[in-house]
């Protein structure tokens, strides 16, 4: 009935990273946080907590942490390794910048 599960398909890493991005936005949320409160709480210049959404900043990974009360290695799986220890040099995939939504429309409706 279903197709077996291929281990040697590409794997889309934008929907990894949209899930990871869209899981700290939740507690984010769900903390009444925003990206602003912790970049003044945390004296990060502005912008910087959104911009760490989407590439790897030490630095802002750390207020966004701290602002949840964990581990950024438990928020940013891949930017981390499993130990805890930051990865360097950062994955390539890790600064590129998702699809947006009306990509990812385009490309389900193409």
């Amino acid at each position: 009935m279903h197709r077996p599960h291929r281990t040697d398909k590409p794997r889309d890493v934008s929907t990894g990273k949209l899930k990871e991005l869209a899981a700290i936005k939740h507690k984010l949320i769900l903390a009444g946080l925003s990206l602003y409160d912790i970049d003044r709480r945390y004296s990060l210049p502005r912008g910087t907590a959104g911009t760490t959404l989407r590439e790897p900043n030490a630095a802002g990974e750390r207020a966004i942490a701290a602002a949840l009360g964990t581990k950024a290695h438990l928020l940013w799986p891949s930017r981390y390794r499993p130990s805890g220890q930051r990865r360097s040099p950062q994955p390539r995939e890790n600064y590129e910048r998702p699809p947006t939504m009306r990509q990812r429309q385009k490309a389900a409706g193409a």
